[in-house]
C-alpha cells in the first residue's frame, strides 16, 4: 500500500544539535499481524532529552530514532490483525514485549526511543501486540501523552497507590507525570496537594484540580507543610524529583504510606536519611511505566471520565529538535509535536 517516501528524525550525535532529518523509502509489505501507522502527533519526555544529550544512556548505538510517545492513524493492517482496524487511532506501547504483570529484564531494557527504535517518523510499522487503540475524543497530541507518562502516572496512583475516594496525594511540580497523576488522583476521588515553583504554575495546577498548592520558594520545608495539610501526612507521594527531593517527600507521607519514585529531574544522587522509612514503615516503590494492560486500563478510565491530558505547547514536525530540547520554566504538562500544525 505504501508508496510515498517517509521522513523521520534521527539522533546522529549527542547534543541538542545532533538531530538529522532523513527521508527513506516506504516500509514494504506487512506481515499478517503487522499494523501501519501514519503518525499524527508525538510528545516529549525528559528521558528523550537526556537520551539525545547522551546522559540517559551514553552507550546507545548511533544513529537512533528518538521518542517513545506518539499516536497515529491506522492506514493498513495485516490479514490476521484483530486489535485495531483501518481508520482507528492507535499508540505504540513503551515496552514492546511487556503485555501484563510485573516487568522482567527485557521489559525494562527494551524500550522505545532507545534502544528500540522510537516513533519520531511520519510512518511506522509494528506488530499489533504493540499498539493500543486510543480514545477518539482526545486530540492526537492529547492521546500522545498516554503511552509513557500516562501509564506511569496510572501505575503510581492506581496500581501501587491504590488511591480511592478520601485518599490524599502529593505530586511534585508540574511535569507530565505530575499533572496526569493529579488528574488521575482527582478522577479517583482523592484530595491532591502539589509542590511547584511559581504562582503562575500554581494557578494552572489549581485549574486542573489541585486542592492545595505549596510554593517551594515560600516553604523550603514543604514536606512539613503538606503533612500539616493532610493531618498527619498524605497516603501517596508521586515523587518525580529524585534523590534531592526524597527527604521532603518522606516528611510529607503518613505512617505506612507510599512514596512512588518515578523521576530524577532534581538528581539521582543525594544523601538520604533512611531512618524515617524504617521507623514510619514507609513503602518506597519504584515505578517503571507499566505493561500494555495498564495502558488499556488507562484508556478505559479516560473514556469513562472524559480525562484530557494537559498540553503546554506544540511544535510542528519540522521543528521536532526544538521541541525535544525546549525547557520552558513556565511549562505545566507536556510539550507536543504535531504533523500539520504550527508551533503554539
Amino acid at each position: 500500500m505504501a508508496s510515498d517516501p517517509v521522513a523521520r528524525w534521527e539522533v546522529t550525535s549527542f547534543g541538542d544539535d545532533g538531530f538529522v532529518r532523513r527521508t527513506t523509502p516506504p516500509i514494504g509489505s506487512l506481515g499478517p499481524t503487522d499494523v501501519r501507522l501514519r503518525m499524527l502527533a508525538w510528545t516529549v519526555n525528559p528521558r528523550d532529552r537526556l537520551m539525545a544529550r547522551g546522559v540517559y544512556d551514553p552507550r546507545i548505538a548511533l544513529p537512533y530514532v528518538p521518542l517513545s510517545d506518539g499516536v497515529g492513524a491506522v492506514v493498513e493492517v495485516g490479514s490476521a490483525v484483530t486489535r485495531v482496524a483501518i481508520g482507528d487511532r492507535a499508540a505504540p506501547t513503551f515496552s514492546p514485549g511487556w503485555i501484563a504483570g510485573p516487568p522482567d529484564y527485557a521489559a525494562v531494557r527494551r524500550t522505545r526511543g532507545g534502544p528500540v527504535p522510537g516513533v519520531l517518523a511520519e510512518e511506522i510499522v509494528l506488530p499489533e501486540a504493540e499498539v493500543v487503540k486510543v480514545p477518539a475524543f482526545l486530540s492526537p497530541v492529547e492521546a500522545a501523552c498516554l503511552p509513557c507518562v500516562g501509564v506511569t502516572a496510572w501505575s503510581a496512583v492506581v496500581t501501587f497507590g491504590a488511591v480511592a475516594p478520601g485518599s490524599t496525594v502529593l505530586v511534585l511540580d508540574s511535569g507530565g507525570v505530575a499533572v496526569l497523576a493529579l488528574q488521575i488522583a482527582r478522577m479517583a476521588g482523592a484530595r491532591v496537594a502539589a509542590i511547584t515553583s511559581s504562582e503562575g504554575k500554581a494557578e494552572t495546577l489549581r485549574s486542573l484540580g489541585a486542592d492545595h498548592v505549596v510554593l517551594r520558594t515560600a516553604e523550603p520545608r514543604w514536606g512539613r507543610a503538606v503533612r500539616r495539610w493532610a493531618d498527619g501526612g498524605v497516603d501517596l507521594v508521586v515523587e518525580t524529583g529524585g534523590a534531592a527531593t526524597l527527604g521532603e517527600s518522606l516528611d510529607a507521607v503518613r505512617v505506612g504510606g507510599t512514596v512512588a519514585i518515578i523521576g530524577v529531574v532534581a538528581g539521582h544522587r543525594h544523601p538520604v536519611d533512611v531512618l524515617p522509612i524504617l521507623m514510619r514503615q514507609i513503602r518506597c516503590q519504584g515505578v517503571f511505566v507499566g505493561p500494555r494492560a495498564a495502558f488499556e486500563d488507562l484508556v478505559r478510565a479516560c473514556t469513562r471520565h472524559d480525562l484530557r491530558p494537559h498540553v503546554h505547547a506544540t511544535f510542528p514536525f519540522a521543528e521536532a529538535p526544538r521541541a525535544v530540547s525546549s525547557d520552558d520554566p513556565a511549562r505545566v504538562g507536556k510539550v507536543g509535536i504535531v504533523r500539520n500544525e504550527g508551533a503554539g
